[in-house]
Protein backbone atom coordinates (compact mmCIF):
# COMPACT_ATOMS: atom_id res chain seq x y z
CA UNK A 1 0.00 0.00 0.00
CA UNK A 2 1.84 2.97 -1.24
CA UNK A 3 1.88 5.84 1.23
CA UNK A 4 3.81 8.06 3.90
CA UNK A 5 3.54 11.49 6.07
CA UNK A 6 3.69 11.43 9.81
CA UNK A 7 0.31 10.38 11.27
CA UNK A 8 -1.76 12.73 13.44
CA UNK A 9 -0.76 12.87 17.13
CA UNK A 10 -2.15 9.96 19.17
CA UNK A 11 -3.24 9.82 22.81
CA UNK A 12 -0.37 9.21 25.26
CA UNK A 13 -1.13 5.49 25.78
CA UNK A 14 -1.37 4.89 22.03
CA UNK A 15 1.78 6.96 21.52
CA UNK A 16 3.78 4.78 23.90
CA UNK A 17 2.41 1.64 22.25
CA UNK A 18 3.29 2.91 18.77
CA UNK A 19 6.79 3.93 19.89
CA UNK A 20 7.30 0.37 21.11
CA UNK A 21 6.20 -0.95 17.72
CA UNK A 22 8.67 1.35 15.98
CA UNK A 23 11.45 -0.26 18.00
CA UNK A 24 10.25 -3.77 17.14
CA UNK A 25 10.11 -2.92 13.44
CA UNK A 26 13.64 -1.53 13.54
CA UNK A 27 15.08 -4.60 15.26
CA UNK A 28 13.27 -7.00 12.94
CA UNK A 29 14.32 -5.11 9.81
CA UNK A 30 17.97 -5.12 10.87
CA UNK A 31 17.83 -8.82 11.76
CA UNK A 32 16.19 -9.95 8.51
CA UNK A 33 18.51 -7.75 6.43
CA UNK A 34 21.63 -9.15 8.08
CA UNK A 35 20.41 -12.76 7.88
CA UNK A 36 20.09 -12.31 4.12
CA UNK A 37 23.62 -10.91 3.95
CA UNK A 38 22.45 -7.49 2.78
CA UNK A 39 23.97 -4.12 3.59
CA UNK A 40 21.70 -1.12 4.06
CA UNK A 41 22.70 0.04 0.59
CA UNK A 42 21.97 -3.41 -0.83
CA UNK A 43 18.46 -3.44 0.64
CA UNK A 44 17.95 0.16 -0.53
CA UNK A 45 18.72 -0.93 -4.10
CA UNK A 46 16.43 -3.97 -3.89
CA UNK A 47 13.51 -2.02 -2.44
CA UNK A 48 14.01 1.36 -4.11
CA UNK A 49 14.11 2.97 -0.66
CA UNK A 50 16.44 5.73 0.53
CA UNK A 51 19.28 4.12 2.56
CA UNK A 52 19.13 6.98 5.08
CA UNK A 53 15.45 6.19 5.65
CA UNK A 54 16.22 2.49 6.18
CA UNK A 55 18.91 3.38 8.70
CA UNK A 56 16.52 5.68 10.56
CA UNK A 57 13.89 2.91 10.69
CA UNK A 58 16.41 0.35 11.97
CA UNK A 59 17.56 2.76 14.67
CA UNK A 60 13.97 3.49 15.76
CA UNK A 61 14.23 7.17 14.76
CA UNK A 62 11.55 7.06 12.05
CA UNK A 63 7.95 5.83 12.09
CA UNK A 64 7.58 3.98 8.80
CA UNK A 65 4.34 4.29 6.86
CA UNK A 66 2.43 1.30 5.52
CA UNK A 67 3.76 1.71 1.97
CA UNK A 68 7.39 1.64 3.05
CA UNK A 69 6.84 -1.48 5.17
CA UNK A 70 5.13 -3.32 2.31
CA UNK A 71 7.94 -2.37 -0.08
CA UNK A 72 10.70 -3.51 2.25
CA UNK A 73 8.88 -6.74 3.20
CA UNK A 74 8.47 -7.59 -0.48
CA UNK A 75 12.15 -6.89 -1.19
CA UNK A 76 13.14 -9.25 1.65
CA UNK A 77 10.54 -11.83 0.52
CA UNK A 78 8.77 -11.65 3.90
CA UNK A 79 5.16 -11.48 5.01
CA UNK A 80 4.12 -8.01 6.21
CA UNK A 81 3.65 -9.24 9.78
CA UNK A 82 7.25 -10.52 9.94
CA UNK A 83 8.43 -6.94 10.39
CA UNK A 84 5.90 -6.39 13.20
CA UNK A 85 6.37 -9.69 15.04
CA UNK A 86 7.47 -9.73 18.68
CA UNK A 87 8.27 -13.46 19.05
CA UNK A 88 6.54 -16.81 19.58
CA UNK A 89 2.79 -17.35 19.84
CA UNK A 90 0.90 -19.90 21.94
CA UNK A 91 -2.40 -20.38 23.75
CA UNK A 92 -5.23 -17.85 23.79
CA UNK A 93 -4.65 -14.16 23.07
CA UNK A 94 -7.11 -11.32 23.72
CA UNK A 95 -6.40 -8.22 21.64
CA UNK A 96 -7.79 -5.05 23.23
CA UNK A 97 -8.71 -2.25 20.84
CA UNK A 98 -7.29 0.32 23.28
CA UNK A 99 -3.89 -1.39 23.05
CA UNK A 100 -3.82 -1.68 19.27
CA UNK A 101 -1.17 0.06 17.19
CA UNK A 102 -2.55 1.34 13.90
CA UNK A 103 -0.35 1.93 10.87
CA UNK A 104 -1.19 4.94 8.72
CA UNK A 105 -0.65 6.11 5.16
CA UNK A 106 1.44 9.17 4.35
CA UNK A 107 -1.63 11.35 3.91
CA UNK A 108 -3.36 9.93 7.01
CA UNK A 109 -6.47 8.93 5.03
CA UNK A 110 -5.89 5.18 5.23
CA UNK A 111 -5.23 3.12 8.37
CA UNK A 112 -4.59 -0.56 9.00
CA UNK A 113 -5.09 -2.38 12.31
CA UNK A 114 -3.89 -5.95 12.82
CA UNK A 115 -6.58 -8.18 14.30
CA UNK A 116 -4.15 -10.98 15.14
CA UNK A 117 -1.23 -11.34 17.59
CA UNK A 118 1.94 -9.82 16.21
CA UNK A 119 3.96 -12.88 17.20
CA UNK A 120 5.67 -15.47 15.07
CA UNK A 121 5.44 -16.31 11.38
CA UNK A 122 2.01 -16.99 9.91
CA UNK A 123 0.38 -17.83 6.60
CA UNK A 124 -2.86 -15.89 7.21
CA UNK A 125 -3.31 -12.34 8.53
CA UNK A 126 -6.47 -10.45 9.49
CA UNK A 127 -6.76 -6.64 9.31
CA UNK A 128 -9.27 -3.84 9.77
CA UNK A 129 -8.81 -1.15 7.10
CA UNK A 130 -10.33 2.34 7.33
CA UNK A 131 -10.52 4.78 4.43
CA UNK A 132 -11.56 8.41 4.78
CA UNK A 133 -14.06 9.79 2.21
CA UNK A 134 -12.34 10.07 -1.15
CA UNK A 135 -9.29 8.06 -0.04
CA UNK A 136 -7.65 6.28 -2.96
CA UNK A 137 -5.03 3.77 -1.82
CA UNK A 138 -2.77 2.10 -4.38
CA UNK A 139 -0.73 -0.99 -3.54
CA UNK A 140 2.13 -2.63 -5.38
CA UNK A 141 1.88 -6.38 -5.79
CA UNK A 142 2.78 -8.37 -2.67
CA UNK A 143 4.89 -11.54 -2.54
CA UNK A 144 4.08 -14.20 -5.18
CA UNK A 145 1.03 -16.25 -4.23
CA UNK A 146 -0.50 -13.63 -1.91
CA UNK A 147 -4.32 -13.60 -1.92
CA UNK A 148 -6.60 -10.94 -0.38
CA UNK A 149 -10.18 -11.59 0.75
CA UNK A 150 -12.01 -8.36 1.69
CA UNK A 151 -15.41 -7.82 3.33
CA UNK A 152 -16.95 -4.33 3.31
CA UNK A 153 -18.18 -3.69 6.85
CA UNK A 154 -19.30 -0.12 6.16
CA UNK A 155 -19.45 2.20 3.18
CA UNK A 156 -19.10 1.83 -0.57
CA UNK A 157 -15.74 1.12 -2.15
CA UNK A 158 -14.16 0.47 -5.51
CA UNK A 159 -11.49 -2.25 -5.57
CA UNK A 160 -9.31 -2.44 -8.67
CA UNK A 161 -7.58 -5.77 -9.36
CA UNK A 162 -5.85 -7.29 -12.37
CA UNK A 163 -9.34 -8.07 -13.68
CA UNK A 164 -10.58 -4.46 -13.56
CA UNK A 165 -12.77 -2.32 -11.27
CA UNK A 166 -15.21 -3.89 -8.81
CA UNK A 167 -17.86 -1.91 -6.89
CA UNK A 168 -18.68 -3.21 -3.43
CA UNK A 169 -21.44 -2.19 -1.04
CA UNK A 170 -21.73 -2.90 2.68
CA UNK A 171 -21.78 -6.68 3.20
CA UNK A 172 -20.17 -7.47 -0.16
CA UNK A 173 -16.86 -9.32 -0.33
CA UNK A 174 -14.15 -9.96 -2.89
CA UNK A 175 -11.23 -12.39 -3.22
CA UNK A 176 -8.36 -11.68 -5.59
CA UNK A 177 -4.71 -12.38 -6.34
CA UNK A 178 -2.74 -9.59 -4.65
CA UNK A 179 0.73 -10.28 -6.04
CA UNK A 180 -0.01 -7.70 -8.75
CA UNK A 181 -0.79 -3.97 -8.32
CA UNK A 182 -4.25 -3.22 -6.90
CA UNK A 183 -6.08 -0.34 -5.23
CA UNK A 184 -8.93 0.57 -2.90
CA UNK A 185 -11.03 3.74 -3.23
CA UNK A 186 -13.69 5.03 -0.87
CA UNK A 187 -16.50 6.11 -3.18
CA UNK A 188 -18.88 7.17 -0.40
CA UNK A 189 -19.40 10.27 1.74
CA UNK A 190 -18.45 8.63 5.05
CA UNK A 191 -15.60 6.53 6.36
CA UNK A 192 -15.34 3.06 4.81
CA UNK A 193 -14.41 0.08 6.98
CA UNK A 194 -13.02 -3.08 5.38
CA UNK A 195 -11.99 -6.40 6.88
CA UNK A 196 -9.07 -8.03 5.10
CA UNK A 197 -7.87 -11.63 5.32
CA UNK A 198 -4.47 -11.95 3.63
CA UNK A 199 -3.09 -15.39 2.79
CA UNK A 200 0.52 -16.13 1.90
CA UNK A 201 2.30 -19.09 0.38
CA UNK A 202 5.33 -19.41 2.66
Amino acid sequence: MTIGTTPAPAPASHQASFDQLVGVIGENLRGFRRRQGLSVDGLAQLSGTDPALLTAIEEGRHRPDIGTLWTVAKALDLSFSSLLSTGGDAGTTVIRRAEQRNLTSRDGRFTSRALFPLKGERQVEFYELRLSPGADEASDGHSPGTVENILVGRGRVEVTTADGEHWLEEGDSILFEADVPHRYRNAGDGEAVLYLVMSYIL
